[in-house]
């Protein structure tokens, strides 16, 4: 292999432990062969499961396809395959030339294989629901190379195997997401620094993106973001409006170290801080360490859900801005991306609701309150590891309201 850049990067052990998993399950289920197609979708979330087994990946062009059999030569497709995916990992020799043709290169590599009439196992294929992905990943035409080159074998969809051995975090994914969350949290502090009446909008998410990306965060990553007077849903990118004092900034900050995307939630007010939310932290606080004590191993999500609008109800006040406020859980994986389980104030599939938690399973911890008249959500978040003693955050920033000089 070629000299290597020096970019972070997991441990060859690691990479033995990953693909023992993977073919364990894979030799249950009596599968021969996993692809995993080319999807650079939801911010690179997507080709999670390709960069989980090649180590292949990062940037927002990488599109890269696998095919990783029961046993032998795991096999990564890109387009200008050779002088990018040698150069930067060291856990994948066989990396084949796609010319954006990437179906025509599984079905070669699959034909190398003999599985004419075995099991392909497909991660993405849509028949079995990923958490950020019902309708699966693999592009149409990509399927139809493969259906018709094997017309006698089994498809059948491969997600549930990743989206498993995935939910469980070795010591070094669990490295780098601490990683990830200490890029989040200097982000957050640039963000405040910027933050000043007559700044503009979009000038203070450059500098918090900017810190993101100096302190070592690939791009792209998920940022939504919104300011203004109280809002209470984020856009998808910020405005040109010029800030006020007594504005709120609301955002959601994921940074990726090795393409470990860690997640925070931090309001920031401008210069003051809005009575009413001051009042409904104090619940948010309450009901957020309450839910971190349950986060141990078997608890389902959705007995966290539960819990979750039970300690609302018994954290607000009987009277005040904050009387009478409701409290919904936000739980969503981190890792590489597409991570599992999911559950929102309004996503509550029963399939991610039924998921036990286990230990070293990692997520964003984000519970929303919302006050009585439905005019103020608060919601702070950080990214948290299940022990059996329950959650630990991954970040050190005070759990509060941030405000910025003016």
């Amino acid at each position: 292999m070629a000299d290597l850049y020096p970019y972070p990067r997991f441990s060859v052990s690691e990479r033995d432990r990953r693909w023992e998993a993977v073919r364990a399950t894979m030799k249950e289920q009596n599968i021969d062969v996993i692809v995993l197609p080319q999807n650079t979708g939801h911010s690179m979330d997507f080709q999670a499961n390709v960069r989980y087994l090649t180590h292949c990946g990062g940037g927002g062009d990488a599109d890269i396809a696998a095919v990783f059999p029961l046993a032998g030569e795991v096999t990564a497709i890109a387009t200008s395959a050779a002088p990018r995916w040698n150069t930067v990992q060291d856990w994948t020799t066989d990396i084949r030339e796609a010319r954006r043709n990437y179906g025509a290169v599984i079905v070669e590599r699959l034909k190398e294989l003999n599985i004419d009439r075995g099991r392909i196992g497909i991660s993405g294929l849509g028949e079995v629901e990923g958490p950020y992905t019902p309708e699966g990943t693999i592009l149409h035409r990509t399927w139809v190379k493969i259906r018709q080159a094997f017309p006698n074998a089994e498809l059948v969809d491969a997600t549930p195997i990743l989206n498993n051995v995935r939910y469980i975090k070795s010591q070094e994914e669990i490295i780098a997401l601490t990683r990830s969350m200490e890029i989040v949290e200097l982000a957050y502090e640039d963000e405040i620094e910027a933050a000043r009446p007559g700044a503009r909008d979009w000038d203070v998410w450059a500098a918090t993106q900017y810190g993101l990306m100096r302190n070592g965060s690939e791009m792209p990553v998920h940022c939504n973001w919104v300011s203004g007077k109280n809002p209470k849903r984020t856009l998808t990118r910020p405005s040109m409006r010029i800030l006020e004092h007594g504005d709120l900034i609301l955002n959601e900050l994921e940074a990726s170290w090795i393409g470990y995307r860690a997640q925070g939630i931090q309001p920031v007010f401008i210069g003051v801080i809005d009575p009413v939310h001051q009042e409904l932290i104090k619940v948010q606080r309450d009901v957020f360490n309450r839910v971190l004590e349950n986060l141990k191993p078997g608890v389902s999500v959705g007995e966290l859900a539960e819990l979750t609008v039970q300690t609302g109800t018994a954290a607000a006040p009987q009277s005040g801005p904050a009387a009478g406020a409701r409290a919904d859980l936000n739980l969503r994986g981190r890792g590489a991306g597409d991570d599992g389980p999911i559950v929102t104030a309004h996503a509550k599939n029963p399939l991610q609701l039924a998921v036990q938690l286990q230990e070293n399973m990692v997520f964003i911890c984000n519970p929303s309150v919302t006050s009585a008249d439905d005019n103020s959500i608060s919601t702070w978040g950080d990214t948290v590891v299940i022990t059996v003693n329950g959650g630990k955050r991954l970040g050190k920033r005070q759990h509060d309201l941030a405000v910025s000089g003016g």
